[in-house]
Formats: structure tokens, C-alpha cells, sequence
């Protein structure tokens, strides 16, 4: 079930979630391949609910190519073409014209006569892709395209797909479970849980201020600390975490911070109380992460990062402190 609404303007959205169910749930429903038991679905003010598949104008991109095998490349983009009711076909010549003018666009001219035995996972999705942009579709779906490909080839078509979406200006849902993908593509992202949106916002808006615990906990690694607030102060066991500020909070609550909202020094200090025992140490280039075991204060381990020029060692001691306001949770709200 979907329960909420969502509106999609001119832009690069993201569907991200974790219940995977439900994001598949948008592809299926705005292009008509299956219907909603209430509500209605709109492209650019047009209730578009009860208009067959065929009528809507969405174009689909599947995680798995979906490809003709025994078409060629060429072929393969013309297909949407060449199956529109006679009335809107355009005739031979326009669809040559177009078919190389997308084959141009996603970078695959030479290899207009192969089949997709004979090309690489990244390229087989840009002939998907092209197919789905040659009905000049009025929204594009993308359900985990990259999720198939490896990391390189995901990082790459990412980039190349931005620069595509800012030339041709389409409206574009992309569904994914990636939130380093959502991040660096998105131009708003639709954060979903239980078929509930959980938070609808740009990017970096997700980052610095979640709506929810589920945001916060689904945009990245964080470290969970359970404590009390006292006297507008957070303590976890016997000592306080410094917060930076006065909490209006009162009674038990969970304390988040991402692993690089946490200072981590070699010497202890008012600012920097609380000590630690380094058990991992992953150097990272121009910082180490680390997995560090609170003494004596709290019993679950925490990750953090430090940058030093001598990176920590294991079963060194340092002490740590708040680098940040910390986002603070009692019942999944701030």
C-alpha cells in the first residue's frame, strides 16, 4: 500500500526505501501496469488514472535490460517507434533520423548493428535507455537500472545520465536503495518506509536535518548512543556527552552521530572527556576510520574518523567529544 501522495515536477527524483516492495509499487502504477484502489495519478495537472498503458507516454527502464535479443541495436531503440498506432508512427526516414540521433546522444553510433549478446552490461542499458527516451515519454522510469552492473560502471552511468537528464529537461522517478546514488543524482529525493513517505526534500536537506529516525538511520552510518537527558545534558551511564547546546528534552532518549561528528584526539581535555580503545583502524587517504570500544561509559562499539598525519594504531587509547549538534531521538522524533 502507498497512503501518501507524491508530486513530481520538472525534475530528478528518487524513490529510496528500504521495503522493497513498495518502491517498485510507483513504476508499476504510474505507467499503467497496474491500477491504484483509490486516489488518482496526474501528469502536469492531466488525470491520467484510468488512460490505458499504451496512452500514457512513460517510458520504463527495468534493472535487467529487457532487451530483443534478436534485434539489433538499432532496432532495439526504433521498437517503441514502430508499434505506435498509425495515426502518431512517424514514417521511415523520421525514424532513422531519430534512432541515430539518440544512438549519437548515449554514445553508441559504432555499434548501431550489434546485439545485445555482444555488448557490456553499461552499454545494453543505455540502449534501454534510449529506447525508453525514443516515445519522448512525459516521465521516465528508472527502477534500479544499475543495479545489475558493478561499482565503476554504476559510478560512471550515474554521471553520464545527470548530464543527459540536465540536456533534455524530462521528468525522471528513479528508484533505488542506494542512497549514495539518490545523493549524487537526485534533485529531490522521496524517502519511503511501509509504503509511507517518510520525507521528501533535496538532498542535502536530508542529510542535515532528517524529519524522522528512519532518515536519519537509512542516509548513512551512524552510531546510537541511549542515554538521559538531565538537566538539558546528555548522560550515557555515569558521564555526560557534550552536546553544544541545552536540550529541552527530559527523561530517556537515543543520541545519533555520524562517524565524522565525532572528534577523536590523542590528549583528554574538558571538550574531550570520554575515553576509547581503538580495536580497527582502515586508512582511508586523508583520514583513518576507526572502530573504537568506550571504556568504561557506554558497552557497544562506535565509528568515528580521525584526521592525523599518525594515523591511530590498535589498542591505542584517545578520547572523544561532539563535533556537531547530535540529532536526538526519543519515540523515532527529534
Amino acid at each position: 500500500m502507498i497512503s501518501r501522495w507524491i508530486s513530481l515536477p520538472d525534475k530528478w527524483w528518487r524513490c529510496s526505501g528500504r521495503l522493497a516492495p513498495v518502491k517498485p509499487r510507483c513504476c508499476v502504477l504510474s505507467p499503467g501496469l497496474e491500477h491504484q484502489t483509490s486516489g488518482h495519478i496526474r501528469f502536469h495537472g492531466t488525470d491520467v488514472s484510468r488512460l490505458h498503458a499504451r496512452d500514457r507516454k512513460v517510458g520504463f527502464v527495468f534493472q535487467h535490460y529487457a532487451l530483443f535479443r534478436h534485434m539489433n541495436v538499432f532496432d532495439n531503440i526504433a521498437f517503441g517507434l514502430t508499434v505506435l498506432p498509425r495515426r502518431e508512427r512517424p514514417n521511415a526516414a523520421a525514424i532513422k533520423a531519430k534512432v541515430t540521433k539518440l544512438l549519437e546522444m548515449v554514445q553508441l553510433a559504432h555499434l548501431a548493428d550489434r546485439f545485445p549478446a555482444q555488448l557490456s552490461g553499461g552499454q545494453k542499458q543505455r540502449v534501454a535507455l534510449a529506447r525508453a527516451l525514443a516515445v519522448e515519454p512525459q516521465i521516465l522510469l528508472l527502477d534500479e537500472p544499475f543495479g545489475a552492473l558493478d561499482a565503476q560502471v554504476r559510478k560512471e552511468l550515474r554521471r553520464w545520465l545527470r548530464q543527459l537528464h540536465e540536456e533534455l529537461k524530462f521528468t525522471s522517478v528513479f528508484v533505488t536503495h542506494d542512497q549514495e546514488e539518490a545523493m549524487e543524482v537526485a534533485d529531490r529525493v522521496v524517502v519511503m518506509s511501509q509504503g509511507n513517505i517518510e520525507q521528501v526534500d533535496e538532498p542535502e536537506q536530508l542529510w542535515r536535518e532528517p524529519a524522522t529516525r528512519f532518515v536519519l538511520e537509512f542516509m548513512g552510518e551512524v552510531n546510537r548512543l541511549q542515554g538521559t537527558i538531565r538537566g538539558g545534558q546528555f548522560h550515557v551511564g555515569a558521564h555526560r556527552w557534550p552536546l553544544g547546546y541545552t536540550s529541552a528534552h527530559q527523561g530517556p532518549v537515543d543520541l545519533f552521530l555520524r562517524p565524522w561528528e565525532v572528534d577523536v584526539s590523542r590528549r583528554t581535555s574538558l571538550d574531550s572527556p570520554l575515553p576509547v580503545q581503538v580495536l580497527e583502524a582502515s586508512p582511508k587517504g586523508h583520514y583513518t576510520q576507526l572502530v573504537v570500544q568506550p571504556l568504561g561509559w557506554y558497552t557497544e562499539p562506535l565509528t568515528v574518523v580521525m584526521r592525523d598525519d599518525v594515523p591511530p594504531h590498535r589498542g591505542e587509547r584517545l578520547f572523544c567529544r561532539s563535533a556537531a549538534c547530535p540529532y536526538l531521538s526519543r519515540e523515532g522524533t527529534h
